[in-house]
């Protein structure tokens, strides 16, 4: 069976990540290379501090093509926090940095009087019809957000500082702005579900 492998971003919750799907029974490998992501039965993004030097990191590993192209082609994929937003189009966090574009949105900062960074549980509220999202209380660690889920996406919201998109679905693709591997049973069961996607499609 095709691995599922983890995109070094570089960034603080790799281990996190990683401790959780052993948790699960499910070891990681690196990826190296865009043949690793293409081939992967699950690839992992994660993402922890700023948009641009995430970013960066997948420009320097050259994987940036191979990601838009296997989220086009629907295979398992899961994007954690900034790995979330890496996905859209850009963010007020990295003026300049282009993400992968493979939402049509921009990152923006939580506004007016809200606190930042978001740290700590929330309610997650998944679109009726989801097929991986449950109900559920998840640990939140961001200071940015998306406002709307594209179309052919069915998103989660929470409320802080008002209604933002605290994650995506679209068929075996999942992208969570909380951290899944910090939200305890609840965490672990949507990580097996996502998990589950790989070994149908291996």
């Amino acid at each position: 069976m095709s691995q599922v492998v983890m995109v070094p971003t570089g960034t603080a919750n790799v281990a996190s990540v990683a401790a959780a799907f052993a948790r699960l029974g499910a070891g990681l490998a690196t990826a190296a290379g865009p043949d690793d992501v293409l081939g992967a039965a699950g690839v992992v993004l994660p993402g922890v501090g700023a948009f641009g030097a995430a970013m960066g990191q997948v420009e320097a590993l050259g994987l940036r093509q191979a990601l838009c192209d296997r989220i086009e082609q629907g295979k398992p994929t899961l994007a954690v926090c900034v790995g979330m937003q890496l996905l859209c189009h850009d963010s007020e966090e990295s003026l300049g940095a282009k993400g992968l574009a493979v939402l049509d949105e921009t990152v923006t900062r939580f506004g007016g009087d809200t606190r930042v960074p978001q740290l700590g549980w929330n309610r997650v509220e998944p679109a009726p019809g989801s097929r991986l999202l449950e109900p559920g209380w998840a640990y939140f660690a961001n200071s940015y957000h998306i406002n709307r889920a594209p179309q052919g996406w069915r998103g989660a919201t929470t409320e802080y500082g008002g209604t933002f998109v605290s994650a995506l679905e679209r068929g075996d693709i999942l992208a969570c702005q909380f951290h899944p591997e910090l939200s305890g049973s609840w965490g672990s069961s949507l990580l097996g579900r996502w998990l589950e996607t790989t070994r149908e499609a291996a």
